[in-house]
């Protein structure tokens, strides 16, 4: 069909009278005047006439705890949903059962603190994300949003991750 479009329009045949094809097709279609760098120098010199600023590029941000807790919070749920989604995928796939696995995981002799690190590595993005997300709930109910208690509860929920992640770890 599309062909059959195509070939009609380069030999000119909706071109010439008026037909369905052109008024369908060509209704709400926008002129193309202009390049992509045209309208990027047009963006620019109206910006510099109106003594508009630049925006300022992440090195310029002076870090701060509510910042870089956002960024971990979003992070985490990333990182959480992809490892459970990866994890569901593996447990149908492969074809050995769970007790097989565990046991390949002992037989590794990676020793207790290594095996203590990962586990922290695994309770930290759980326990974080839960926290802050109790924390956003708050939020939500219209809680915490002074500046100091926004640095409060963020140390708050950080300290208690770590607290959390630390138990689980040694379990």
């Amino acid at each position: 069909m599309a062909l059959l479009l195509r070939t009609l329009a380069r030999q000119g045949v909706c071109l010439s009278r008026p037909c369905f094809a052109q008024s369908v097709f060509y209704r709400h279609a926008a002129p193309m005047g202009t390049t992509a760098k045209d309208e990027m120098n047009k963006f620019w010199a109206k910006n510099s006439k109106l003594n508009r600023p630049m925006s300022p590029h992440l090195t310029i941000y002076k870090w701060s705890v509510p910042m870089v807790m956002s960024i971990t919070f979003r992070g985490t749920g990333v990182g959480l949903s992809g490892a459970i989604s990866a994890f569901a995928l593996a447990a149908l796939v492969l074809p050995e059962s769970y007790p097989y696995y565990l046991d390949l995981i002992h037989s590794l002799s990676v020793g207790p603190y290594l095996i203590g690190l990962a586990k922290f590595g695994l309770a930290f993005p759980v326990s974080f994300h839960t926290y802050n997300g109790i924390r956003h709930l708050c939020w939500d109910l219209g809680k915490g949003f002074r500046i100091p208690e926004v640095y409060r509860t963020g140390y708050t929920v950080i300290g208690l991750s770590i607290i959390t992640s630390l138990a689980l770890a040694y379990l």
